[in-house]
Parts: structure tokens; sequence; C-alpha cells
């Protein structure tokens, strides 16, 4: 029973993780920046839309590394 401990600790963390993600995506239209950067492309034929937020991701990609290496630092 003891190697199932470390398992259902992962579960608990992949849990919280999905939740945490799926909040933010409920609440992702709410900050007005997000995907309305210029470099941001939106292609639009008909009734099909194809969004791809290129500087956003690059945006947030450098904000999250900085915050990551400044919590996660030894």
């Amino acid at each position: 029973m003891d190697g199932f401990s470390g398992l259902g600790k992962a579960l608990v963390v992949l849990g919280l993780i999905i939740v945490i993600v799926g909040v933010g995506l409920m609440f992702i239209d709410k900050i007005p920046f997000i995907g309305r950067w210029p470099g941001d492309l939106r292609f639009q034929v008909k009734n099909v839309t194809v969004h791809a937020p290129i500087v956003t991701c690059l945006v947030l990609s450098v904000i999250l590394t900085v915050l990551l290496n400044l919590f996660f630092r030894r």
C-alpha cells in the first residue's frame, strides 16, 4: 500500500492543475490584452475563424519563465 501514496499525491496535484487551468480558461476573455497584441494572427473566412496568438504566447512565455526562475532558483 505504501507504493500508492506517491501515485495518490501525483493525482491530486494533477487534478489541482487541471482545475486551475479550467478556471483560467473560463475567465481568459475578461483579460483585456490576451490575444490582441500586434502580431497575433486572425483569419476569418465565412463562418470559420482561425486565431494564432503568436506574440501573446511569446510574452506569456517570457513572463512565466522569469516568475518560475524567481520561485525555483536554488
